[in-house]
């Protein structure tokens, strides 16, 4: 048997030209060839086949039965072969019928989803997002190809990843209304004698904010540890306990919650939000596509100008 390495695939495009033609001249008129190449090119495929291939019958030739044989196969083997090597047909999201997996924290949902939701029920209506939660192996989902997107923040990204900046975000701090000592704003030794709730969506004690607070020689009580934004938020309007937050969550929810949004009393830095994928998917136009209508959904929940401390 003949390695794959060993043989001329371009004989493939003759010989179905040849079986579909039936004749030397009429194959070389198919693909595009002179009738002395296409000659050539069918003495060898009878060395490389050690078959006929075609032969004279009459004014015509006609082919062996081995020949007959291979014919549909191989005008099928070709038809596949093109369908691999056109170029991606375009995406049209009115008729698209996928699912899209991302992996995305109530945060992401609770501030962008509505849009999102908006955005794609009536450009797409048939394709299916499935929204996972953010874990730490978010990138290494990524680089498998488990989900297609994540949204977050991240840091120490493998190298081959791309990112798109969504926005910038800041934490601010969140009391109920009616807190009894907390009113239009909250001083550092409020802030570090509080009760505080956590947002901790990997259950791990400690972080950013403790860090903050000890290069002040501070440290914070945390009364409740909860993964989720959203329910942070729920109890922070129904205890005294203090919740350091993103900007555009408070201020999307604080009505609702009825929380006065301040001025967090230490310098944190600000930080962006990024949706993340692999370069495997970057030229997919189904996937551009996503990527597009989730930094518009990003662009247009933009918070609104900020507010005087305590509203």
């Amino acid at each position: 048997m003949a390695k794959l390495a060993d043989v001329d695939l371009n004989l493939l495009v003759a010989l179905d030209a040849l079986l579909q033609a039936r004749s030397v001249s009429g194959a070389a008129a198919r693909v595009g060839l002179s009738t002395p190449a296409m000659s050539h090119a069918l003495g060898r495929l009878r060395k490389q086949l050690g078959d006929p291939v075609l032969v004279r019958a009459g004014q015509g030739m006609v082919p062996t039965p081995r020949a007959e044989a291979m014919r549909n196969g191989v005008h099928e083997l070709l038809g596949r072969a093109r369908a691999v090597l056109e170029p991606v047909p375009s995406f049209d999201p009115r008729v698209a019928d996928r699912e899209l997996r991302i992996r995305a924290s109530d945060y992401v949902l609770s501030t962008l989803g509505a849009e999102l939701d908006l955005r794609i029920t009536q450009s797409a209506p048939r394709v299916r997002l499935r929204f996972l939660p953010n874990t730490a192996q978010d990138p290494v989902e990524i680089r498998e190809g488990t989900v297609e997107l994540a949204i977050g923040v991240y840091r120490d990204l493998p190298p081959e990843c791309r990112i798109q900046k969504l926005f910038d975000e800041r934490l601010v701090c969140v009391v109920r209304r009616e807190h009894p000592s907390i009113r239009a704003r909250i001083t550092l030794d409020q802030y570090a004698t509080a009760d505080h709730v956590q947002i901790a969506p990997r259950g791990q004690p400690g972080g950013y904010v403790d860090v903050v607070l000890a290069r002040q020689g501070r440290h914070r009580r945390v009364a409740r540890a909860v993964p989720f934004f959203l329910s942070a938020m729920q109890l922070a309007a129904q205890t005294d306990y203090v919740l350091t937050v993103p900007e555009r969550l408070a201020r999307s929810w604080a009505a609702r919650f009825d929380l006065r949004v301040l001025e967090p009393p230490l310098a944190f830095e600000p930080y962006a939000v990024v949706q993340l994928w692999h370069p495997r998917h970057h030229d997919d136009p189904g996937h551009e596509w996503l990527r597009a209508q989730v930094a518009a959904a990003a662009r247009a929940t933009r918070p609104r100008k900020r507010r005087r401390a305590g509203e």
